[in-house]
C-alpha cells in the first residue's frame, strides 16, 4: 500500500499539534529574563510562571482522552487549537502577571490535550504499514517545535524590540496556531471513532480515501476489534498482575524528566547567561542545542529497533550522568565555561538517542491491550508531574547554587542505570502477546 496525498495531509496537520506543543513548551526560554524585570519576579514566582503551563498540560493529558472518545480527535483537536491561540493572544498582549499565568495555564491545557490526542489520531488513521513511521511524526515536531521557538527567539532578540521583545516572542505563535484550526477543518473524522459511534458509511468512505486496499474487510477488522475492546475497558489497572507494567511506566515517566530535559529546555538562556554569555550569545546557543535535538533525535529513532529499548537506556544513562556532571563541574569551579555547550549538546545527544526514542514506545507496549490507554495515561500523568515539579524547583535551587541542580539529575541518572539494568526487560523484537507472558500476564 502506499501512501497517498489524503493520508499525508491528515498526518501532517495531526502532527502540527505536536510542532506547537514543541514551540510552546520551549519559547519561555528567551523571555524568562526579561519577565523577571517587567513583573518582579522572585525565584518562586518564575518557578511558578515557568510550570503553570504544566499543571495546565497534566489536566490536558488527563482529560483529552475522554473528550477525543466522546466527540472525536478531530474536533477534539479543534478545540485543541482554540486554546493555543487564545493562549498565545493572551500571553503576547498580557496587561499583568496574573493575566500572563492564565494564559500560559490555557495554553498548557492545550499542549497536554494535543499530546494525546494528535498521535492517537494519526494512529487511527494510518495503515498498520505505516503506522509507528508516521505517528512518529508527531514526536519529531515536537523536536521541530523547540527548534523554531528558539530560532524565533534569537531572531526577535538580535532586532532589539525592546521592551516588547517577550511579547513579540509569545506572539510569533499567533499565526501557526490560527494555521493549525484552519487546517484541522480540511481533514477527515478517524475511521476507528466514526465506527465507535456507529457511522459505518462514512468510515468505509475514510478507509477510502485514505486509500485502504481492501476497506470493506479493513472496516469489519475495525468493527469487531472495537467490539471486542467495548467488553474489557471495565478491567481496573491496579492489580498485583500489573505491578511490573505499573513500574516501568511510573519510573520512566519519572526519569525521563529526572534528567533534567525540560529544566534545561525551560531555563537554557538562563543557564547560558548564568555561565557569563550575553543574551544574545546565550540565545544562539540555545539555537545550537535545538539543532543538535533534531538530528539527535532522528538517530535514535533509527537506533530503537536496532539496539533495543534497554540498551539504549543504559547508554543514555551513562553518557547523561557525564555530561551533567561536567555541566555541574564547570559551575562549581566557575570555569571552562567555554565547554558548557558542549556538555549540554552531549547531553542532549545521549537523551534524544535513549529516554527521548524509548519512553512513549516502551510505555505503549508492556501494558496488555485491555488496559493499555489506562497504562498509557498513568505514565504519561508520572511524566508531566515530576515535569511541573522539576519547572518550578529549578530556579529555586539554581539560585541559590548552580551547580546543584545538575549534581542532583547526574545522580539520579546514574540511579536509572541501575534501575533498568536490573529491572527492565527488553522488548525488542517481541509481539505484545509474548511480552506479557513474560511478565507472567495472561
Amino acid at each position: 500500500m502506499l501512501l497517498n496525498k489524503y493520508l499525508l495531509k491528515a498526518t501532517a496537520v495531526g502532527a502540527l499539534g505536536g510542532l506547537l506543543f514543541g514551540f510552546d513548551t520551549a519559547v519561555i526560554a528567551g523571555a524568562n529574563d526579561q519577565l523577571t524585570t517587567v513583573f518582579h519576579l522572585t525565584p518562586t514566582t518564575l518557578g511558578l510562571t515557568v510550570s503553570i503551563g504544566l499543571f495546565g498540560t497534566i489536566l490536558g493529558a488527563m482529560t483529552s482522552g475522554v473528550l477525543g472518545q466522546k466527540i472525536g480527535g478531530r474536533e477534539a483537536l479543534r478545540i485543541m487549537a482554540i486554546l493555543y491561540l487564545v493562549s498565545s493572544i493572551g500571553c503576547a498582549f498580557a496587561w499583568n502577571w496574573d493575566a500572563l499565568m492564565v494564559a500560559r495555564f490555557v495554553g498548557g491545557i492545550g499542549i497536554g490535550g494535543s499530546s494525546v490526542l494528535g498521535p492517537v489520531y494519526i494512529a487511527e488513521l494510518a495503515p498498520a504499514k505505516w503506522r509507528g513511521r508516521l505517528v512518529g511524526t508527531f514526536q519529531i515536531n515536537i523536536v521541530i517545535g523547540i527548534l523554531l521557538a528558539y530560532l524565533s527567539n534569537y531572531i526577535i532578540t538580535i532586532l532589539h524590540t525592546g521592551a516588547l521583545q517577550w511579547r513579540w516572542e509569545f506572539g510569533v505563535a499567533i499565526l501557526p496556531s490560527l494555521f493549525f484550526l484552519i487546517l484541522l477543518y480540511t481533514i477527515p473524522r478517524s475511521s476507528r471513532w466514526l465506527v465507535t459511534t456507529n457511522q459505518t458509511d462514512e468510515a468505509l468512505e475514510v478507509l477510502k480515501l485514505m486509500g485502504s486496499p481492501d476497506s470493506e474487510a479493513e472496516l469489519q477488522e475495525i468493527i469487531s476489534s472495537v467490539h471486542l475492546e467495548k467488553g474489557s475497558t471495565s478491567e481496573p489497572l491496579f492489580q498485583g498482575k500489573y505491578k511490573l507494567p505499573i513500574f516501568l511506566a511510573i519510573s520512566i515517566g519519572m526519569f525521563n524528566q529526572l534528567a533534567g530535559i525540560n529544566a534545561i529546555l525551560y531555563y537554557s538562556n538562563s543557564i547560558f547567561a548564568a555561565a557569563g554569555f550575553k543574551d544574545t550569545s546565550a540565545a544562539l546557543q540555545s539555537v545550537a542545542i535545538g539543532l543538535v535535538n533534531l538530528f539527535a533525535t532522528f538517530l535514535g529513532m533509527t537506533l530503537i529497533d536496532k539496539l533495543g529499548r534497554k540498551t539504549l537506556m543504559l547508554i543514555g544513562s551513562v553518557g547523561t550522568a557525564i555530561a551533567l556532571a561536567g555541566v555541574a563541574g564547570i559551575f562549581a569551579t566557575n570555569s571552562h565555561q567555554n565547554l558548557l555547550v558542549w556538555c549540554l549538546m552531549l547531553f542532549i545527544v545521549f537523551f534524544a538517542v535513549s529516554q527521548g526514542a524509548v519512553i512513549w514506545v516502551y510505555i505503549s507496549e508492556v501494558f496488555p491491550s485491555r488496559v493499555r490507554s489506562k497504562g498509557q495515561s498513568l505514565g504519561s500523568s508520572s511524566h508531566w508531574i515530576m515535569n511541573a515539579i522539576i519547572a518550578f524547583a529549578f530556579p529555586l535551587i539554581a539560585v541559590r547554587s548552580h551547580a546543584a541542580p545538575f549534581v542532583f539529575f547526574a545522580a539520579m541518572m546514574a540511579v536509572q542505570f541501575l534501575v533498568v539494568l536490573f529491572i527492565y526487560p527488553e522488548t525488542k523484537g517481541q509481539t505484545l502477546e509474548k511480552i506479557q507472558a513474560n511478565f507472567g500476564i495472561h
